[in-house]
């Protein structure tokens, strides 16, 4: 099931990076005292008691500001406001309510989405909570007083943002129809695909690169089964952006990849992969996704008998980290290859959710230490007991063992490449979870 997405918006400098990074549990915004600094919206899966949300960290937002890289932080933070299903409101207790609060409180209303009102800086609650109650007059709900950086308060403020997550579907009616979201750098096709499938201009295709502004979803019925295609803003390398933050695309990258089941990157044959490509297809191997790389324009392509061997050998060596990837060559513009392209996409819902019984697994693991003993490490050498799956979307499963020290990820990638000669799972990412025998989580 795809998880909420929780933005965290507000002016510049009022501690959105230190609290993410709290959060976060790592730093990964950049956090300096000059308003500005965090540039590019970041990402990262949180889990607050059952529940996991993806957070998603912005640019401040000056509401009023000229200044190319605030107003298009400013445009990043109003596209948070537009993916995310709870908007975390942070201002400062030190700086008091300012005009430009009451300006973004005012976007945030428009939005109609909940707003959960959050005061940083309280470093201590007698001396501030006065202060505190100032922000009421920004006529959005009850103010919470927090300190991100002294790590105060933080558990109220997540029962409140908790609490507006939408309701869960049943996994059976979430599950019933493929969602595939359409990523990829501009101007690759991804529009024109889902108009070709689709059999009319649904999605608005023009040269100027990034004229998919949001993610669309739009519903395909293909040979009388139904999919979900989700298109997406292409994603800019850093030089070719004038303004220098288009990176800021990369929000609605991850919030249809987190919706979807499937992930379609798409290449240009004509550009060949690229580094950007990499990072696209990263995201969707990092959320354990279906992945599809189709390569767009291939009828544009001058070919000999070797050029497919050659595109498929750059792709893979580039996408190193993804070997189950399928790839299929395509063109979206004559629609060639499509038929191939939705049979590759069956198969990968079947491979997501293939499941494999316990002894079957296990003959396939005691075959698999007998060609190839497991490590060991100053004489004492791991001992696997069994394994067991316990997952589908990705097919997950549970390795117990006698010291997890001792699995090395070498040879957890033996056991997944043993697995995959016996039953393919093509197009998708297989996790494992060592765990020491009588360790009950």
């Amino acid at each position: 099931m795809s998880k909420p997405v929780v933005a965290i918006v507000g002016r510049p400098n009022v501690g959105k990076s230190t609290l993410f990074n709290v959060l976060a549990g790592e730093n990964i915004s950049i956090v300096k005292d000059t308003p500005g600094v965090t540039r590019d919206r970041i990402y990262a899966d949180v889990t607050w008691l059952d529940k996991t949300f993806t957070m998603i960290d912005t640019g401040g937002i000056e509401p009023d500001s000229k200044d190319i890289i605030l107003s298009q932080m400013r445009e990043q933070a109003q596209i948070a406001i537009d993916t995310a299903d709870v908007i975390i409101f942070l201002v400062d207790v030190r700086q008091g309510m300012v005009d430009a609060d009451a300006k973004v409180a005012d976007m945030l209303r428009r939005s109609t989405k909940p707003v959960v009102l959050v005061v940083n800086k309280v470093d201590s609650f007698e001396k501030y909570m006065m202060d505190v109650y100032e922000f009421y007059n920004l006529g959005i709900g009850e103010p919470i007083p927090i300190s991100s950086s002294s790590r105060l308060g933080l558990g109220d403020m997540l029962d409140e943002v908790v609490k507006h997550f939408p309701e869960q579907k049943s996994q059976d009616e979430e599950d019933e129809i493929p969602r595939i979201a359409v990523v990829g750098k501009p101007n690759v096709g991804k529009s024109s695909l889902v108009n070709k499938l689709v059999g009319e201009d649904r999605v608005i295709v023009s040269d100027i690169a990034g004229t998919t502004r949001d993610a669309i979803d739009t519903k395909v019925a293909w040979n009388g089964k139904e999919y979900i295609f989700i298109d997406t803003a292409g994603l800019r390398r850093k030089g070719k952006v004038k303004e220098e933050i288009e990176r800021y695309s990369v929000i609605r990258t991850v919030t249809a990849v987190e919706r979807a089941n499937i992930v379609i990157l798409m290449i240009d044959a004509v550009e060949g992969i690229t580094e950007q490509d990499a990072k696209i297809a990263g995201i969707a191997h990092e959320k354990g996704k279906g992945v599809i790389i189709a390569v767009n324009k291939w009828d544009a392509i001058e070919k000999n008998d070797k050029t497919i061997y050659k595109y498929r050998e750059k792709i893979r060596n580039t996408l190193s980290y993804m070997p189950y990837a399928e790839l299929v060559f395509i063109s979206a513009k004559t629609g060639l290859r499509l038929q191939r392209l939705f049979e590759t996409i069956d198969a990968v819902v079947e491979n997501q959710t293939l499941r494999i019984q316990t002894g079957v697994l296990n003959e396939i693991l005691t075959e698999a230490m007998a060609m190839q003993q497991p490590p060991s490490d100053r004489g004492k050498r791991l001992k696997i007991f069994y394994m067991t799956q316990v997952a589908v979307r990705p097919p997950t499963f549970v390795i117990f063992v006698n010291d997890k020290e001792l699995m090395h990820f070498s040879y957890t990638r033996y056991l997944e490449n043993r697995i995959r000669d016996a039953f393919g799972f093509g197009g998708t990412p297989l996790k494992f979870i060592v765990r020491e025998r009588g360790e009950k989580k």
